[in-house]
């Protein structure tokens, strides 16, 4: 019974210890590979926009100035008033016109004098009793008499417009800077264009080529929330900032109804029509730590493989590949945290 025993405990051994040899993998362990889920990634039509934003301005700024140094005797508009081409905004002191008028006067006083003492030195050569310098010499004083009164005259013409300061265009007053009474140093009012307003937008290098004199876009304004604006390609400046690598496109909007006003913040959307490009799930996107290089890992067999790409717009929760992987590739969704390149890998459904 003794011996019986004893072969029964080592048979026991045996098996236990064959077990143990078949489960001793790299330690005792069996490998474990990381779990991924993997997509295929497809093509299609993707609209080509491009959005920027910057704040609405007026289509012309008129600052209303005088520059005959007379008084403010009386303003016809405020703050807010709407304006026509052409109104008178502001009357000023006229006491320079009748200071200039008074001087015209006492020139052509000079100028009657010289007249006759031309007249004389002409018949006194007549007679013999003069000289021909005497006449050339009141002949070209009596020619400058005359320039200074054209001259002042054009100057009196010039007080007499700054007497009644008017608009040159239709819009709004925004600003008032002085009251009747004062004498001005600088503009009296500021006039703004309102009918059409403008967006001026820094639009990206890569874009020029692309947006083009006249072209629609859309704009929207944050006051009036996802209500769209029309507006159009008024002027493209020809010339690209070298530090930003953008260029000026000003945008106009007709705002017939008057709800956009300046400084308002806008968004403005260019469509470029159409482009067929790979699209991807954004969760399969990583960003690269410490830059801002976009990478995917691609599944190939078993195996991961680390791949940068080029994105393009964002598509809801997709994104636009430009460049980097072509339709028909898998990528990992789902488990890249664990992942290197090259890794082997269990995908999981």
């Amino acid at each position: 019974m003794k011996l019986r025993g004893f072969f029964t405990i080592a048979i026991a051994t045996l098996v236990l210890a064959s077990c143990t040899g078949k489960n001793d993998d790299k330690g005792g362990q069996k490998e474990e590979l990381p779990q991924v889920k993997i997509q295929t990634v497809y093509d299609e039509d993707v609209t080509q926009t491009s959005e920027y934003t910057a704040t609405v301005e007026a289509f012309k700024t008129n600052n209303i100035s005088s520059n005959n140094g007379a008084r403010i005797k009386r303003l016809l508009v405020d703050v807010g008033s709407h304006v026509r081409a052409g109104q008178s905004l502001v009357i000023l002191d006229d006491v320079n016109v009748s200071q200039q008028r008074m001087g015209i006067d006492q020139q052509r006083i000079s100028l009657a004098n010289l007249k006759r003492d031309l007249d004389r030195a002409k018949e006194l050569v007549k007679i013999g009793g003069g000289t021909q310098q005497t006449v050339d010499q009141l002949q070209a004083q009596y020619d400058a008499q005359l320039r200074a009164i054209e001259s002042s005259n054009r100057t009196l013409r010039t007080i007499q417009e700054n007497t009644v300061l008017t608009s040159p265009v239709s819009g709004v007053v925004t600003q008032k800077n002085y009251d009747a009474g004062d004498l001005p140093a600088g503009p009296i009012l500021v006039i703004e264009q309102q009918q059409p307003l403008k967006v001026v937008v820094s639009v990206n290098e890569s874009d020029y080529p692309k947006v083009k004199t006249g072209m629609p876009v859309d704009v929207k304004l944050d006051t009036y929330g996802e209500e769209v604006f029309p507006g159009r390609v008024h002027i493209i400046h020809p010339t690209i900032d070298p530090n930003s690598r953008t260029f000026q496109v000003e945008i106009t909007i007709s705002n017939s109804s008057n709800r956009v006003h300046t400084g308002m913040f806008a968004r403005v959307n260019f469509n470029f029509g159409t482009s067929h490009n790979v699209v991807i799930p954004d969760r399969a996107v990583q960003k690269q730590t410490g830059s801002g290089v976009r990478y995917v890992y691609v599944y190939n067999n078993g195996t991961v493989e680390w791949r940068e790409v080029q994105l393009g717009q964002r598509l809801e929760n997709r994104y636009e590949v430009l460049s980097g992987i072509t339709t028909g590739t898998q990528v990992v969704t789902e488990g890249q945290s664990r992942l290197t390149n090259g890794a082997k890998v269990q995908v999981i459904k």
